[in-house]
């Protein structure tokens, strides 16, 4: 096999720019609204963050976490759902503390149900109701 995929770069630079949400370093950008370009700088940090996860995870690239990838899906699932659920109330609690953007909590609880969803796809493929009966 080739050698691993490199995630440090990938981390760095989403660290960078989500931190840059909680600051007023956003210059206006071309829509003259800094915290329109705030938002998304920490959009695009938030997909190098998860990218950067998926490369030292799976230590290949790509983005989709394929049932094939997992060493344990039947095992890990259930946590998989539970990290979402806890991501989901996080969200609920972001929502509601000023501290936060007003997105923040919307961004959060998309990213709580893409978790919980695939973790939950991945129980109904291997222990669920869409497991295959051969063994």
């Amino acid at each position: 096999m080739g050698a691993k995929a490199e995630w440090r770069g990938f981390a760095a630079a989403g660290v960078v720019l989500v931190g840059i949400t909680f600051t007023d370093l956003s210059p206006e950008g071309p829509w003259s609204d800094a915290t329109f370009t705030s938002g998304f700088l920490g959009l695009v940090g938030i997909a190098l963050i998860y990218l950067a996860w998926f490369r030292l995870t799976f230590e290949t690239t790509g983005v989709v976490p394929t049932l094939d990838m997992w060493k344990d899906p039947e095992g890990t699932s259930p946590l998989v759902i539970g990290v979402g659920l806890v991501i989901l109330g996080i969200a609920y609690a972001v929502g509601r503390i000023d501290f936060f953007p007003e997105p923040a909590g919307l961004i959060l609880s998309l990213i709580g149900l893409l978790v919980a969803t695939n973790g939950l796809y991945v129980w109904m493929s291997t222990a669920g109701p869409l497991a295959s009966e051969e063994e």
